[in-house]
């Protein structure tokens, strides 16, 4: 059985050809980062655009490299939530006419859950059940994961996500876009006990996050209490220690809540995902919890982290269980579980 997947959920454009034995046979990912660099963050409708433009070049590329024809496709996956709605709706339209035309079945695949399943593939084995945490741009949010399909939200974040911040930050500290290659490499400079940064809900209990008063806090540590504006610093010092005490900070919060979770579900996995999860600093410390905790836990390659079609595999799962989408399937741009 040959898959083609189609991801197109935010500034990612990605095709990818794999097997019903989670083989993958293509994963091509054309960027949109030149285009969204000078605004400093994803623009929904440049985005959207994008992905007309790139999708079926990048789709002949995976074609190419997985070197099967159309032909040869089994079936159409296409993730179509959550995102952004117009990005989304390239992908679900594309899939749509794909499956028509090669009288296939089409899938659909849950980006948050893709995320997750990203970990079981590199991992080469099943992981469920275990307690799943995904920190990427636009989500932060720990699940008990059940099964590759059946997923229980355990709490998320109540404002920006954790990619969020960091290219807020990083915009503040004058680093560039996308924000969190630039914090990190800078954060390897500095000190990250320069400055006593928040870490919200740190010793609650509950399993929530918050990182908007964070990044207040690196504005305030910056330009002073109650000020909000001013010259981005140059490279030295003052720029290197804040970047490293908030990526610390962001860390220590991460851990926490994924440690407490593992206590609390009594569960001994624990699968990470999304763009975040490719900070090293972070990879180091959740290992380390881990193996405190007496946990395995399961990362996958920096390829599979950031935004990429190969993890639509998890659609393989629902093939298997004959679930397959109707062609009246939408974008949905909110989580809202099993979809």
């Amino acid at each position: 059985m040959h898959f083609l997947a189609l991801e197109t959920s935010c500034d990612e454009t990605s095709v990818a050809i794999f097997t019903d034995e989670l083989q993958i046979l293509a994963n091509v990912v054309a960027s949109q980062i030149d285009l969204h660099a000078k605004f400093g963050g994803v623009v929904p409708e440049v985005a959207a655009r994008a992905h007309l433009q790139r999708l079926l070049p990048t789709m002949d590329e995976a074609l190419r490299q997985a070197q099967v024809k159309l032909a040869d496709i089994s079936a159409v996956v296409v993730m179509n939530s959550p995102g952004l709605v117009g990005a989304l709706l390239v992908g679900v339209s594309a899939a749509k006419m794909l499956a028509l035309t090669l009288e296939v079945p089409l899938l659909s695949a849950n980006h948050i859950e893709a995320h997750i399943f990203a970990a079981r593939m590199a991992a080469g084995r099943d992981i469920f059940p275990c307690v799943g945490l995904v920190v990427s741009g636009g989500h932060t949010s720990l699940f008990l994961c059940k099964t590759p399909l059946d997923f229980d939200l355990l709490g998320g974040t109540i404002d920006d996500a954790a990619g969020e911040a960091f290219d807020k930050v990083a915009a503040i500290l004058g680093l560039g876009f996308p924000g969190g290659p630039a914090v990190e490499r800078e954060a390897a400079l500095g000190d990250p006990k320069a400055h006593a940064l928040p870490r919200s809900f740190l010793k609650e209990d509950r399993l929530a996050f918050s990182f908007s008063g964070l990044k207040t806090a690196v504005l305030y540590a910056l330009y002073g209490v109650g000020k909000t504006r001013g010259s981005a610093p140059g490279p030295g010092k003052v720029r290197a220690d804040l970047a490293a005490s908030f990526q610390k900070a962001v860390i220590d919060v991460l851990v926490a809540k994924a440690r407490q979770a593992l206590r609390k579900t009594k569960l001994a996995r624990l699968a990470v995902g999304g763009g975040v999860s490719a900070n090293q600093a972070l990879r180091g410390e959740l290992e380390a919890m881990a193996q405190h905790e007496g946990a395995e836990i399961f990362i996958p390659p920096m390829k599979l982290c950031t935004d990429n079609a190969a993890m639509a595999a998890v659609a393989v799962e629902k093939w298997r269980r004959q679930i397959f989408a109707a062609f009246d399937l939408d974008a949905v741009p909110n989580y809202q579980g099993k979809n």
